[in-house]
């Protein structure tokens, strides 16, 4: 199952929620959507409290036609605890920080969308470093298209590279893990980022 999720903050055009609901259904894969209202300020979620219903702003027939395969949930879900669940092999994200650890804590290699601040510095580093992520192709006009979103959902989930990412993923958690017993956080942190960038090959 792949797990979508902005964050705390983020949130997307209508334009983008649209592709982003057609890719998925076109991609065939299970999903689990945290979605929110949509705005053209992708910070939005962070300045306002949304009192509209997120699921109004689906394309139509979206939920029934996906009913077998999919969940939408309006603006939050545990997302530690589904992170951890067995079924879920892949986290489409914004790459914030919180995120990016919560992924790698759990194993589970992500498809990157950063949306603003660090998030694009942290995609680059999961994507082209550590090389547990893919990043999808934005168009001329900064939207991501149902086709190449259903590509890139399908390359994680089915494909061999994602097979890779995923075995990648389990070694940066088993690496985490171990880092974390140690206790202290500035060797923690150093080990870490040691071993991070072994596996990057810097």
């Amino acid at each position: 199952m792949l797990y979508v999720s902005f964050g705390s903050g983020g949130t997307l055009s209508q334009h983008q929620i649209d592709e982003l609901a057609l890719g998925l259904e076109l991609s065939g894969q299970r999903f689990l959507w945290v979605l929110r209202a949509p705005s053209n300020l992708p910070s939005a979620a962070y300045l306002e409290t949304a009192e509209e219903d997120p699921l109004q702003f689906l394309p139509k027939g979206f939920l029934e036609r996906t009913k077998e395969k999919g969940l939408v949930v309006a603006s939050w879900a545990p997302q530690v605890q589904i992170l951890g669940h067995s079924s879920v092999g892949g986290f489409l994200s914004h790459c914030g920080w919180n995120s990016t650890l919560e992924s790698v804590q759990e194993g589970v290699p992500l498809i990157t969308w950063p949306l603003f601040a660090e998030q694009r510095m942290n995609a680059v580093m999961l994507a082209e470093g550590l090389k547990v992520a893919l990043r999808p192709r934005f168009n001329e006009d900064g939207i991501v298209e149902k086709e190449e979103i259903a590509k890139v959902i399908k390359c994680l989930m089915e494909e061999e590279i994602g097979k890779g990412m995923r075995e990648r993923m389990r070694t940066l958690k088993d690496v985490a893990a171990h880092a974390l017993q140690d206790g202290s956080s500035k060797q923690t942190l150093s080990r870490l980022t040691s071993e991070w960038e072994n596996l990057s090959g810097n």
